[in-house]
């Protein structure tokens, strides 16, 4: 376990081979019991006012809290679809959607104590979506309407959002090496660990039973797919994320982490997601440096 004095080099440990597993193996009803508010026990956020985050660290957080507090905007889009007829993913998203509501609430306490708001963001932030958010509930619907497979592409993508988000928290707590957001940032990885296993499993068995609903989960990814939150974040913040997070050896092999658990779900090997979409958004920053 780390600690509040863990080292970086401790908590880059914990995911050298791929994401922090919990729970693996975990039947849905037993995730559900297991899933609560996250724990800040401990946690001295009064620290951050004489130890303070640099300036690029504390502009990724900013991201990662307006991306959390989406969430609920994600469910309302999965709920249009077939997903919401089997008990066994619903009992599921309502414990996603509130682990990531804290997980949100936490990392708005960080930005607090560093003189910013947070609640206030995300008002800000969903007065700004582009108009075809509107549509996303009648698109999810009008998909699954038409295909019986649209809830494996759905569980494969979020598996992925999943596994993007836990790698980028566990880069932030490696650039940053702040001992508090280290501690902090590993308490949600645990849980997001949670959420990488339900997501995983629900889409090998899916993907397993139907060669269309791999063939549609493969096109669908490779033509439609963008890290977590580039929908919804300006662009120059997702190209900051990229740039300060990947760049580099240690970034690149986390990436590349990613990438190799992606290829071994049914069908979708050699697809690079994540290494192309890095690749994509530094190219953004070489060609307008922000």
């Amino acid at each position: 376990m780390i600690s509040a004095s863990t080292s970086v080099e401790e908590i880059s440990s914990t995911v050298q081979a791929g994401y922090v597993k919990f729970g693996v193996g975990l039947d849905a009803a037993q995730l559900v019991e297991r899933s609560a508010r996250l724990d800040l026990s401990g946690l001295d956020f009064g620290s951050f006012a004489e130890e303070p985050l640099d300036s690029a660290s504390l502009r990724c957080l900013r991201y990662m809290h307006d991306v959390e507090a989406h969430t609920i905007c994600y469910l309302r889009d999965l709920l249009v679809t077939r997903a919401h007829r089997d008990p066994e993913v619903t009992d599921f998203l309502a414990c996603w959607c509130y682990e990531e509501h804290w997980h949100g609430d936490a990392i708005g306490k960080v930005l607090e104590a560093h003189g910013e708001p947070s609640g206030s963001r995300v008002a800000a932030m969903r007065r700004r979506l582009p108009r075809r958010d509107a549509w996303r509930p009648y698109v999810f619907g009008a998909v699954s309407s038409v295909t019986r497979d649209a809830v494996a592409v759905f569980m494969s993508w979020g598996a992925i959002n999943e596994l993007v988000t836990q790698t980028a928290y566990a880069r932030l707590a490696q650039c940053a090496g702040h001992p508090v957001l280290s501690e902090l940032l590993r308490r949600i990885m645990r849980q997001e660990g949670r959420h990488i296993d339900f997501y995983t499993a629900q889409a090998r068995r899916r993907l397993q039973e139907r060669a269309s609903a791999r063939k549609l989960a493969r096109a669908s990814l490779r033509l439609l797919w963008e890290p977590v939150g580039t929908s919804v974040m300006p662009a120059s913040e997702a190209n900051h994320l990229a740039t300060h997070l990947f760049f580099g050896p240690d970034g690149e092999a986390a990436y590349r982490r990613v990438d190799k658990h992606i290829d071994r779900l049914p069908g979708l090997a050699g697809l690079s997601l994540f290494e192309r979409a890095v690749g994509k958004q530094m190219g953004s920053v070489i060609r307008s440096p922000l």
